[in-house]
């Protein structure tokens, strides 16, 4: 198990902690003193007001929308939000507005669930053909549907 270090940036911002032992994921609050109004089309960069020192290059933050926008049509900005290993700054979250309806991000609700992961980092080995090939090959999008 790993320790990650915490930082809270704003006052107002709780400890995220995992709600159930099954939890995957924490959520995350707007760090905002007054209501963020995020129109139809449009995207709002909303501070957390938490900070991560991951350090280890075998894990990294993944943001994921909370499961209950979708139902809203909103999501992340580009619908999953990556925490390197090394960064260390205030985590962002881009909300973007899919639906025909102006959406309200009130101060410290929840607004996206942070998970951590392994990160696999292999080696490449430049080769002119594959050493193997599998049923599917170089079938794209669809092929394995037909």
């Amino acid at each position: 198990m790993s320790t990650i270090e915490l930082k809270i940036l704003n006052k107002n911002i709780t400890v995220p902690q995992y709600k159930t032992l099954g939890a995957a994921g924490i959520d995350l609050q707007a760090a905002i003193d007054s209501t963020v109004t995020v129109f139809p089309g449009k995207h709002e960069l909303i501070p957390s007001g938490i900070a991560v020192s991951i350090n280890n290059q075998e894990i990294a933050g993944y943001l994921l929308s909370r499961s209950g926008f979708g139902l809203k049509n909103v999501r992340l900005g580009n619908c999953t939000g990556l925490i390197d290993s090394d960064y260390q700054g205030e985590i962002g979250i881009i909300l973007f507005n899919d639906s025909d309806e102006l959406f309200e991000v009130k101060p410290l609700e929840r607004i996206a669930q942070l998970v951590f992961a392994p990160v696999l980092r292999p080696n490449f080995l430049v080769v002119d053909e594959f050493s193997e090939t599998t049923d599917r090959g170089t079938g794209g999008f669809g092929s394995t549907g037909k």
